[in-house]
């Protein structure tokens, strides 16, 4: 299918400035959802910021806040079986931060409600086919809307996103030079105690891999240029930057395993990145080599268990690629049988367990002329659902202040949503950047 050449558009305050709200968490009952509703009542006042909480019940939306201690000034009724709802929540505020999930199943309904109400959208899917199709669908709806919709903005995408585009800039402004590769190691410090199951992958994560397992197109699951709608762009990335799950050994001597949740997901919202801004300023740069992982440290004696993890978790990424390209039939097989073995949404990390986690990111990228440039990202909290929480509601404060990121609408990634201008203000959310120095 032939796209038309993607345009910005300037956002007028306008726009989405004429609300009683500023940011509405819709799903705030959930696992993540609770953690980003007390992240903006930890924010309110120092920000004077008008936020509410939504779910389908009420009753149980203050009871699971009180759980956490995190009264909202208002709670509303929204359901995305009802569209009247969902319009309503989204015509009061800027910003829906949507934390309803499956979004392959349930996102939709609340695009559309945003998008007709002319507000600002935020999520956290991982489901890279249900964004290509919102992309194809909406971008330009989008665009004269005069919105932002902002996809893959936790943990998998955000920090990743915003480092390669510092990286990115720091080459330009040092030496007038664009990056010709870029690798990103993440590293993980775990609470102390025998590992959990929930640890790691909460039901709404799991449930999430199923849906755009089994969903339509999922065979753009593995595919780095899934979210490029020019196909000679899409080409190249896919030569240049192909996604590999293979384990493998670090430089310093770290097993570098396939990025978890799946390896499927950031590269695919930093190629995107790339080509948005591109399309922007008139570049033609070629694509960027992007490569990640998690690290593995250790002792020498830790290293065969080091090894079979990584492994072991991408022979499970490599089956979710083979299933994602099967026949529909087989997909769909496949899903249901996954869905029903695997946690149901609600299942997640236990609460004393989330602040107890560390982690770091560090991205070396090299240059067309051969120069390096490094970025670190440090932050505390379990990186799934905590420090996600908090890094989501900051994405929406920032959203719903105008002036505050730049004047781009349509759909959006993260780090081309939000700007780099803005990542002094994640240290609110314990998310702190810093590019190296230049070097002599």
């Amino acid at each position: 299918m032939a796209h038309a050449k993607r345009v910005s558009h300037a956002i007028s305050s306008a726009a989405v400035s004429e609300r009683d709200l500023d940011v509405v968490v819709f799903g705030a009952t959930g696992v993540t959802g609770r953690r980003v509703a007390a992240y903006l009542a930890e924010r309110a006042p120092e920000t004077a910021l008008r936020w509410a909480a939504a779910a389908r019940d009420p009753a149980k939306l203050e009871r699971v806040l009180g759980e956490v201690g995190a009264s909202a000034p208002e709670t509303i009724a929204a359901d995305v079986d009802d569209a009247d709802s969902l319009a309503a929540m989204a015509s009061r505020t800027r910003v829906v931060l949507n934390l309803v999930g499956p979004y392959t199943t349930y996102g939709r309904p609340v695009i559309e409600a945003c998008v007709a109400c002319a507000a600002h959208y935020v999520d956290l899917t991982g489901e890279i086919p249900f964004v290509r199709r919102i992309i194809d669908d909406f971008d330009f709806r989008a665009a004269d809307a005069q919105i932002k919709l902002v996809q893959v903005c936790g943990f998998e995408a955000l920090p990743p996103d915003l480092s390669v585009l510092l990286a990115a800039e720091a080459a330009r402004e040092r030496w007038d030079e664009d990056l010709s590769e870029a690798e990103l190691h993440v590293s993980l410090t775990r609470p102390p105690g025998l590992p959990r199951p929930s640890d790691m992958v909460s039901g709404g994560t799991a449930q999430s891999m199923v849906a755009a397992t089994g969903g339509e197109d999922s065979s753009s699951i593995a595919d780095p240029a899934a979210l490029i709608p020019d196909a000679a762009v899409a080409a190249e990335i896919r030569s240049r930057s192909p996604i590999s799950i293979m384990p493998r050994r670090s430089p310093r001597g770290a097993v570098v395993a396939p990025m978890a949740p799946a390896a499927f997901i950031n590269p695919a919202v930093i190629h995107r990145t790339a080509w948005l801004l591109a399309a922007e300023s008139g570049a033609n740069g070629r694509p960027f080599h992007y490569h990640e992982g998690v690290s593995l440290s250790g002792s020498a004696a830790s290293l065969p268990l080091r090894l079979a993890a990584a492994g072991a978790l991408a022979g499970a990424q490599a089956a979710l690629g083979r299933v994602a390209r099967a026949q529909p039939s087989v997909r769909r097989r496949v899903a249901g049988a996954l869905g029903a073995i695997l946690p149901s949404s609600g299942y997640g990390p236990a609460a004393e367990r989330l602040e107890a986690w560390g982690w770091r990111m560090s991205l070396e990228a090299r240059t067309t002329g051969g120069h390096k440039v490094g970025v670190e990202v440090e932050s505390e909290g379990h990186p799934g659902y905590l420090a996600t929480a908090r890094m989501l509601g900051e994405a929406g404060l920032l959203l719903a202040e105008p002036g505050l990121t730049p004047e781009r609408a349509g759909c959006l990634t993260p780090a081309a949503a939000l700007g780099t201008a803005c990542v002094e203000r994640f240290e609110h959310a314990r998310l702190r950047f810093a590019v190296s120095p230049e070097h002599p």
